[in-house]
């Protein structure tokens, strides 16, 4: 089973870290503006953390093992359709359908393994899938260099299919052992027929689009007020419109008593600003590297390796760290501490008077100073959101971790998604919006650690019940 989701997490992983390699590639082939690269990266985030939510629930309704073999194929089927897409427009959509397949694919699978192992090992065991699905983040810019070099941008994409194929043979091996009160409340055909009529009718779906959409657009109009604004306010309207009609709903697509759990909503949010940061990272070095420094796709695949391999690393890393007391959360709290450290110092490497500084110091001093700060960045990220995902699961009630795994998802890629929209245009800018993100959510976490926090380290320290 762990080797079932680590490849599906595989796949989504080498995507994300092949493509912001070869993204100025694909923007050069293609005759894509500064402005619109972006999109090809914002789309798939914006996609799959709309459709988290409902995969969550339809995981805890439907199967878990069912929804993430269709994730699967759907992702395997669009990486197809990236590759021969023969414009942006028709590449963002079907980056679209990609980021769909990966909304069933993560929470679903972290479900599966949360819900297949005892509570000691449950945290071992998604450690472990997270940090076997990190080997496309070690490689994945080596490969999305090697590939774009010898090949084309295009193969990026190709790559994918094989590897979705293997996923589905072992995901059709897994035994699910589903809680009987989530078999009671999906039973029925009835029942399940009737609860998505009302998530349709509701209009959840197109809110869950509208909103993230409208949220990017008011960042990409910052500067006109008016257009910024009425954005906002687009937002906030399609918002309300949701929640009203979720707290109608006898069978809501999301559980709105999750925003009452304290431990939850803070480490949800210290998540959500965790992988945003990564995404900006992943996004902004490549592109330095490239377009400031002038290294080829090759050279600053190699050159990535160093901070991917740190990244990779931080899952088990995460996994490994005690529980006992408040231990978890001081370590996030100084993962998030150190990145926002190591965004400035990167940042600080991407302003023009520094990159002409450091050409005078020698020609291997700019990539080498972005470099170190960019693996410090990425270990101390990958630490922190691990520990901020698997602490998730361990507030919720056992009936709900497939729906709160879905939302926890959502807001973490959809805010990754909000935080790329200035990337294109204002490398170092992003850098230091995420630089500031972090320390806020270190902050925020320094605040809670006090008696619910600790609450949620003993919870994660409790040994496994044994079987009677």
């Amino acid at each position: 089973m762990v080797v079932a989701v680590a490849i599906g997490g595989f796949c989504v992983q080498l995507d994300a870290f092949a493509l912001n390699m070869t993204l100025p590639v694909v923007r050069r082939d293609l005759g894509i503006s500064a402005a619109g690269g972006p999109w090809v990266i914002s789309g798939y985030l914006l996609a799959a953390g709309a459709l988290m939510p409902a995969a969550g629930r339809l995981g805890d309704l439907y199967g878990r093992r069912r929804l993430l073999l269709f994730g699967l194929a759907l992702f395997g089927g669009s990486s197809a359709g990236c590759a021969v897409a023969p414009s942006l427009p028709l590449l963002v959509v079907f980056r679209v359908l990609q980021g769909a397949g990966g909304a069933l694919v993560m929470p679903v699978g972290l479900a599966l393994l949360t819900r297949s192992f005892p509570p000691g090992r449950a945290r071992v065991a998604t450690g472990y899938a997270l940090g076997l699905a990190g080997l496309a983040t070690a490689c994945g810019p080596f490969v999305g260099g090697v590939l774009a070099e010898e090949l084309s941008w295009r193969a990026v994409f190709w790559v994918n299919v094989p590897l979705c194929a293997g996923a589905m043979l072992c995901a059709r091996r897994v035994v699910e052992h589903r809680d009987a009160v989530v078999v009671q409340r999906a039973g029925g055909g009835d029942v399940r027929v009737r609860w998505w009529g009302r998530v349709v009718r509701s209009g959840s779906v197109v809110v869950g689009v509208g909103v993230p959409v409208c949220l990017v657009m008011a960042v990409e109009s910052v500067g006109v007020w008016w257009q910024a604004g009425g954005w906002a306010v687009g937002a906030l309207g399609l918002g309300a419109l949701f929640v009203r009609a979720e707290r109608r709903s006898r069978a809501p697509l999301i559980d709105l008593a999750l925003f009452r759990n304290a431990p939850y909503v803070t480490l949800t949010s210290a998540g959500a600003v965790a992988n945003a940061a990564t995404v900006v990272l992943l996004f902004v070095v490549p592109f330095v590297l490239q377009e400031v420094q002038g290294l080829s796709v090759l050279g600053a695949g190699t050159a990535f390796l160093v901070p991917a391999a740190a990244m990779a690393a931080a899952g088990p890393v995460a996994g490994r760290v005690p529980t006992r007391a408040a231990e978890p959360v001081t370590a996030a709290c100084l993962g998030l501490a150190a990145a926002a450290l190591a965004a400035t110092a990167a940042a600080a490497t991407t302003a023009s008077a520094a990159v002409a500084a450091a050409a005078q110091a020698g020609a291997a001093s700019g990539p080498a100073l972005l470099l170190v700060a960019a693996t410090v960045a990425a270990a101390s990220l990958g630490v922190a959101g691990a520990l901020t995902l698997t602490g998730t699961q361990a507030v919720v009630p056992p009936d709900r971790v497939g729906e709160a795994s879905g939302l926890t998802k959502c807001a973490i890629t959809v805010t990754a998604g909000l935080g790329l929209a200035p990337a294109g245009t204002d490398p170092g800018g992003a850098l230091r919006l995420a630089s500031a993100g972090c320390a806020a959510a270190c902050l925020a976490l320094l605040m809670r650690s006090g008696r619910s926090l600790r609450r949620v380290s003993r919870r994660w320290s409790r040994p496994p019940r044994s079987p009677r």
